[in-house]
């Protein structure tokens, strides 16, 4: 017997898995691909398209953690040996990192606030898509995502800014839950209703 699975109950269920809990395999180009074109399908006032994707994937993820993790030395040379080996794993986690890079800008008649929610929206939709294809995902933002000078290593232009890098893998262990608010603590009710 088939069980029917929705998308509410998918959203009822949804879990992210730390990147450090992931293994491969991983997406191969083809469904990568595919989840960047589901991704993309996002609210976009005035159909700019303000972001772009940075696919990861193989022997560069190491390199340029190696990279990454020089630069992070530069900025705190008293950096824990311990440190200095998440700093040398930044990219390798999983097997495939996806930035999403927003491209926001001032514009006539799109606020900029507007494209950079559009940018948020791209990448949780990207997290969806890898759960779709029975990936593991995590949207990661650390240091590097905030540091211009690790720009020109992440492939990130000027005037460009990292919305998140999308970690996507086989989960090595089950997801497990978080807290979650309380709606009486985030809902405020404006009139009547049905």
């Amino acid at each position: 017997m088939k069980t029917e699975f929705s998308l509410r109950d998918y959203l009822a269920t949804r879990r992210s898995i730390p990147a450090f809990q992931m293994t491969g395999p991983g997406p191969h180009a083809g469904e990568i691909e595919d989840m960047l074109r589901l991704a993309s399908r996002v609210p976009d006032h005035g159909k700019l398209a303000p972001w772009r994707f940075i696919v990861y994937r193989g022997e560069e993820r190491a390199r340029i953690s190696a990279k990454l993790a020089k630069l992070a030395l530069a900025a705190k040379p008293d950096l824990s040996d311990e440190m200095i080996k998440v700093e040398n794993t930044r990219l390798t986690r999983a097997p495939v990192v996806v930035a999403v890079v927003s491209k926001a800008a001032p514009h006539f008649k799109v606020p900029e606030w507007e494209q950079v929610m559009s940018a948020g929206a791209v990448c949780l939709n990207l997290l969806m898509a890898a759960n779709a294809y029975g990936f593991a995902s995590n949207w990661l933002t650390e240091w590097y995502a905030f540091d211009e000078s690790a720009y020109p290593l992440l492939g990130v232009q000027p005037g460009e800014k990292i919305a998140g890098f999308i970690h996507i893998g086989t989960p090595q262990v089950p997801p497990t839950d978080r807290p979650r608010p309380e709606l009486q603590d985030i809902v405020t009710w404006i009139g009547e209703g049905a």
